[in-house]
């Protein structure tokens, strides 16, 4: 047996799918995205078996990105979970062939007057027939060898799951910080977290002027809590260089102790790379990363600066703490 080519036709039949399903788009689901938009309660998502497993995806989808979701098993339904949906809800029930235990729950449903929207297979089905909108993902062919196993049409479930939940999205016209509410933990979490919820400022950001002694600079950036960096401005407080443990030991590797009473401003790194408060903190780690620095200045619109970035500070954040050292306590 083929392995390759077989792994490859199922892949094609389930896009075959897809794109059919694209074509029986039309108006019914801009009747469910505004149904749900406007919903004053919550997207209850309900399912038995393959196609329950998709809801709770659906329902996942549709909550971290604004719309209030709860998942019902429509079995449990029926023994009292039926109390999670009230007036103000819309119900999106998800059946391939429109005829499981899910038709059960329409005249309860009915009776709370909650709009029902169906997924589902069979447009003549008694799903359909009761429910207030239905999109229909069409007869679809199983891409198992006998057509019996749930693939092809789960495929199709949870692709129209994604239709919905990502148009209602973007109509919310979200910005980063909005997503990143909703998922303060995990990979996606750290990548949505701004510099100024883990930069160093206050008095654990070191700033001294560039005219200092080096000596001055050394006992600025040594402090509690102190990155071993120390940001250095002009009398107008704009920056103009930035110096760190690693300068320094370069300094007395270099057989240079007199250094320590020169100004500041011969051994600095002028022009520093710097990052502001509200790009996002993984720009930070990037640019500390491809530059091999362990600290990065944080400065404001008029280049003052405003705090600092320590890599020690990200990989608390990678390592999942609940406050980075930088955040106020």
């Amino acid at each position: 047996m083929d392995h390759l080519k077989a792994g490859r036709h199922i892949i094609q039949q389930e896009v075959e799918a897809l794109k059919a399903m694209q074509e029986l788009l039309g108006g019914e689901f801009d009747r469910a995205v505004e149904l749900i938009y406007n919903c004053r309660g919550r997207v209850i998502v309900t399912g038995v078996g393959k196609a329950g497993i998709i809801g709770q995806k659906i329902s996942a989808t549709l909550a971290s990105t604004g719309t209030p979701s709860h998942w019902m098993h429509a079995v449990e339904a029926r023994h009292g979970d039926l109390g999670r949906v009230r007036p103000d809800d819309v119900v999106l029930a998800l059946s391939n062939s429109g005829e499981t235990e899910v038709v059960q729950l329409l005249p309860a449903l009915k009776k709370l007057n909650v709009p029902v929207i169906a997924i589902t297979g069979n447009a003549a089905s008694t799903l359909a027939r009761y429910s207030d909108v239905v999109l229909e993902i069409g007869q679809i062919q199983e891409a198992d060898s006998l057509g019996l196993a749930p693939s092809c049409s789960t495929t199709a479930m949870v692709v129209m799951g994604d239709a919905l939940a990502l148009t209602i999205f973007k109509m919310r016209n979200w910005k980063v910080e909005d997503y990143a509410f909703y998922h303060p933990g995990g990979e996606l979490g750290r990548k949505l977290i701004k510099v100024k919820e883990v930069m160093r400022k206050g008095p654990r950001n070191p700033v001294a002027n560039c005219r200092v002694a080096v000596r001055q600079a050394l006992e600025v950036m040594s402090g509690e809590g102190h990155p071993g960096a120390v940001s250095l401005v002009d009398d107008d407080g704009i920056l103009v260089g930035f110096f760190t443990d690693g300068g320094f030991r370069r300094l007395m590797q270099e057989g240079r102790p007199e250094a320590l009473n020169e100004p500041i401003s011969e051994v600095m790194t002028e022009n520093p790379k710097t990052i502001t408060a509200e790009d996002l903190a993984a720009e930070a780690y990037r640019l500390m990363r491809d530059h091999r620095i362990d600290q990065i200045p944080v400065v404001d619109q008029d280049h003052r600066p405003v705090g600092i970035v320590d890599v020690q500070d990200w990989l608390d954040v990678e390592r999942g703490l609940d406050m980075p050292p930088g955040a106020p306590a």
